[in-house]
């Protein structure tokens, strides 16, 4: 996991006590530092205490932030006292960054408002953002107008900003993979390219033909096979799976491995049904799930958009991230639902004990298209039950009607209720789900949804609204 990098721009001015900004810096310096985030950041040898007031001062800032703009996915705009917010927007605008900016502003104590000691910060937090908004510039908030910078709740705001920053800077230039055609069944992941494009993220493809040929033609003995079927076996019981199927399995992944790492790709959508089956013999499933459990998302049915939404997940939460059917309802609750696929969900969603043992994750085969093309061609799915935990849910869809990218996002919890089915498979718990429904169906978004066994949405939300331009609803 790459260690995250902040511009910091410590705000400083000369009607105000200095030695705030000297304090101040230190202790954002500290905190930054204690919550594992690298700093670029002014020194005292560069300015007055490491502060900017001046248009020397911001110049200075705009410099160091451009010879580190390969680094830094965010900035904090930290206010000990007033700070010079004209400064402030113009080291920003200068810098040439376009990233995530969050604005923080210490609180005053009651005990200390002499000339001596008075922050301002909340007056001066109103008239940054009153600049940042006229310069155009994007702007994050702490969930209080003053925080301490030492407490809980600023470091909570951090970790938030970071993970907003983390899904920006890995949407923008992204680059993912469709493996075969779309299923022609499936009008529902149909997408647009050419909006995808727009807001940065590139779409690679490959025929089905050209990934079997190229299997196929593996040595059972080479050294990356064998290496895969380990892999394999060592991700997840692989029950009664034919060893054949097993080494199908790995000369598949050996190419799409190969293919995903030559054209840089960090996701990729599969075509399933029902060509892998019939013309090469297992289902992609477990490949899927490893993918997806070491934060390369990849999604059934060649749903693209569908994989967007797993991607930003997992770069905001940092865990792997599944999609999912809203598939059924949960008996006669309105707030309940079945989320299931057949399946791919990665290895980290699963419960690892139970006392049912069809709820622990194991390799079997796809029972849905096993009648139609013989359940000797569909070895390879990751069935079991989700964790009982709280999770995020997001859609991703390109609105080709409108002419821009879409979204909605929430949170939920996936419970215990019991539920006796096949595949990957959970209860899922959404405050006014009737709510939600009704707002998938009018807008027309797909039946898939990705889910993350984190809390992140007002990361996603924050990342693909405010600063991708996107529009999103956010479900409550």
């Amino acid at each position: 996991m790459k260690t995250p990098t902040l511009g910091v721009i410590v705000g400083n001015r000369g009607f105000f006590p200095a030695h705030l900004a000297d304090s101040g810096r230190k202790t954002i310096l500290q905190v930054l530092a204690e919550e594992g985030i690298n700093a670029v950041a002014l020194t005292p040898e560069d300015t007055k205490y490491g502060s900017i007031v001046t248009h020397a001062d911001s110049q200075k800032c705009a410099d160091l932030f451009k010879a580190h703009r390969d680094e830094i996915i965010g900035v904090l705009v930290t206010l000990p006292n007033f700070g010079e917010e004209k400064a402030i927007a113009n080291a920003l605008r200068w810098s040439g960054l376009n990233v995530p900016v969050l604005v923080q502003a210490t609180p005053d104590e009651p005990g200390k408002m002499t000339i001596e000691n008075r922050r301002d910060s909340f007056c001066g937090k109103m008239s940054t953002c009153n600049n940042l908004y006229q310069y155009g510039i994007k702007y994050s908030l702490t969930t209080r107008h003053t925080v301490d910078p030492t407490s809980a709740e600023f470091r909570a705001d951090l970790q938030r900003f970071v993970a907003t920053c983390r899904t920006v800077a890995g949407l923008r230039n992204a680059r993912v993979g469709i493996i075969g055609a779309r299923p022609a069944a499936f009008n529902t992941v149909r997408f647009s390219e050419k909006l995808l494009e727009r807001t940065g993220i590139s779409v690679e493809t490959v025929d089905l033909s050209e990934i079997f040929g190229k299997a196929l033609k593996l040595n059972a003995q080479d050294p990356k096979v064998t290496a895969m079927v380990d892999r394999i076996h060592n991700y997840v019981p692989t029950r009664q799976t034919p060893p054949a199927a097993i080494l199908k399995m790995a000369r598949l992944g050996v190419v799409i491995d190969d293919w995903m790492s030559e054209n840089r790709l960090v996701a990729s959508a599969i075509q399933c049904w029902t060509a892998m089956e019939e013309f090469y013999g297992v289902v992609p499933c477990t490949l899927m799930s490893i993918m997806s459990n070491e934060l390369m998302p990849s999604a059934c049915e060649t749903d693209i958009a569908g994989v967007v939404g797993m991607y930003a997940m997992a770069l905001a939460s940092q865990k792997p991230s599944a999609l999912v059917d809203w598939n059924n309802n949960y008996s006669d609750d309105p707030d309940k639902c079945v989320v299931f696929h057949c399946s791919n969900l990665p290895k980290d969603v699963f419960k690892s004990e139970s006392i049912r043992p069809d709820d622990i994750m194991v390799m079997d085969y796809q029972a849905i298209i096993a009648g139609t093309v013989g359940k000797e061609n569909t070895y390879g799915t990751v069935v079991g039950r989700v964790k009982a935990e709280p999770f995020t849910y997001c859609r991703v869809s390109t609105d080709d009607i409108n002419g821009l990218m879409s979204a909605y996002v929430g949170e939920g919890e996936l419970t215990d209720d019991p539920l006796s089915t096949f595949g990957g498979y959970g209860v899922a718990r959404i405050p006014n789900l009737q709510g939600l429904l009704r707002y998938i169906c009018e807008n027309g978004f797909e039946h898939h949804a990705a889910i993350n066994l984190s809390q992140c949405a007002d990361a996603v939300e924050e990342a693909l609204g405010k600063y991708l331009e996107w529009d999103v609803y956010r479900h409550s």
